[in-house]
């Protein structure tokens, strides 16, 4: 991003960026907006701290600023910033971390 995230998630919470689904079928059909699955795979663009254990201290999150990862389907809050769809997500929402 050109800019600096406005947003600073708390906790374990973190803000990812969807990664839109092809708008077109491999049969060559173009889906309309109603028709396409919501997105579950996105990026990473901040991070929360963490959230606190029993005694207070910080349990250190799986998850980084830039991993793509895989999140429930309906999970999340979604925000625009800048005109940019956003999603605010718990780190147990987050299913798997796309690696390679």
């Amino acid at each position: 991003m050109a800019s600096k995230l406005k947003l600073k998630p708390l906790g374990g919470r973190v803000i990812v960026e969807p990664i839109e689904q092809e708008e077109m079928t491999a049969g060559g059909i173009i889906l309309p907006e109603t028709a396409k699955e919501k997105p579950q795979e996105g990026k990473i663009l901040a991070a929360g701290p963490g959230e606190r254990d029993e005694d207070g201290k910080r349990i250190a999150m799986d998850v980084k600023v830039g991993d793509r990862v895989l999140y429930a389907k309906y999970s999340g809050t979604e925000v625009k910033v800048d005109g940019k769809k956003l999603l605010i997500l718990k780190e147990n929402d987050i299913l798997a971390i796309v690696e390679g």
